[in-house]
């Protein structure tokens, strides 16, 4: 088969995947806003839509639900691109930022800032994606330096491994000053390091959402890119690539869609390991075509994971990232009994 038609074929099956996802995602909304403490059949949930709701219907479409399942999609999209990116430029299908510890960094840089503020009911929500930056920045580059070799570049079983020992190492100070805090403070740390999506108000959309709006349209505009450094570093450095640049930009872009992330919705797991292998199996592994797929499966993930921790115990909320991990964890096994790791 010529080249030309293949990537018309698939190009036409990535469409076609994409427009089902979309419906999925769009139907997961739906359900998403009929799902809740307080039942909201769809014929009410429409009506509030267009201004024929109650009071109280408005409170808890509006300010309650809603920014909750905007925050659980762009979530979802951050921690899976965030993994696609990290999986191309390591060449190594295990990396996740969950995996790798980045998470852990950033969680440590939200906590660190939770033991010396006051409150976290006044906590700035713009402030925090900032700081869990800070954590997941320098985690990440404790982590390049030491999987780094001068003559074998990144090797991804020491990248894995580094990862993860950093990571174990970042959770184990986390725990420490977890025990530190005062009541409210642990209640709220120990839900946060859970993937609750706590910051679920309008305010956290608007300090969430630039980071989705920049980072994924730059990570796709940078494919190509991903494409050549996900072969081997010989080949790019015959096309002229500047191998070290690149793997540094996008590393940093996954590390702030990564931190934003995690700042908003918590630690949530394994999105970043999920989404970018469905969605390879899906499209292949061409980023062009796979990293549109890998959005639409994360924000699947966490809004599908969201949804069924809110609905699935009657008096209480099961975290989203607890409910992605009871799927993540057995996937994380499978991989591994099948890699050459």
């Amino acid at each position: 088969m010529r080249p030309e038609i293949f990537n018309q074929e698939r190009r036409s099956r990535s469409i076609k995947l994409i427009i089902l996802l979309g419906v999925l995602v769009l139907f997961g909304l739906v359900i998403s806003m009929n799902t809740g403490r307080y039942s909201m059949p769809p014929s009410e949930v429409l009506q509030t839509l267009f201004g024929q709701g109650s009071k109280k219907q408005n409170i808890v479409l509006f300010d309650m639900r809603l920014p909750r399942i905007i925050i659980s999609v762009l979530i979802g999209a951050g921690l899976a691109i965030s993994g696609a990116v990290l999986q191309g430029i390591s060449r190594n299908g295990l990396s996740d930022p969950g995996i790798l510890g980045i998470n852990s960094g950033a969680g440590l840089a939200v906590l660190l800032f939770v033991s010396f503020y006051p409150t976290t009911s006044v906590a700035p929500p713009f402030l925090m994606p900032f700081l869990a930056l800070i954590g997941a920045g320098l985690t990440a580059v404790i982590i390049y330096v030491l999987s780094y070799k001068k003559n074998d570049g990144i090797s991804p079983t020491r990248l894995l491994l580094t990862g993860i020992a950093v990571g174990a190492g970042m959770s184990a100070i986390s725990i420490i000053l977890t025990l530190q805090l005062n009541p409210s403070n642990f209640e709220f740390v120990v839900t946060w390091q859970m993937g609750s999506l706590w910051g679920s108000n309008w305010k956290f959309v608007g300090a969430l959402l630039p980071w989705i709006v920049i980072l994924l349209p730059y990570v796709y505009w940078k494919s190509r890119v991903m494409n050549i450094l996900s072969t081997n570093e010989q080949i790019a450095g015959s096309l002229g690539l500047s191998i070290n640049r690149e793997r540094l930009v996008l590393m940093a872009a996954a590390v702030g869609l990564a931190a934003s992330s995690v700042a908003t919705g918590g630690s949530i797991g394994f999105v970043g390991l999920l989404g970018p292998h469905i969605a390879r199996r899906m499209v292949g592994p061409q980023h062009q075509y796979m990293l549109p797929i890998t959005a639409m499966v994360g924000a699947l993930l966490v809004l599908a994971g969201d949804t069924i921790g809110r609905s699935i115990m009657e008096y209480t909320e099961v975290p989203a990232g607890v409910v992605i991990s009871l799927l993540g964890g057995p996937y994380f096994i499978y991989l591994l009994m099948r890699s050459k790791v």
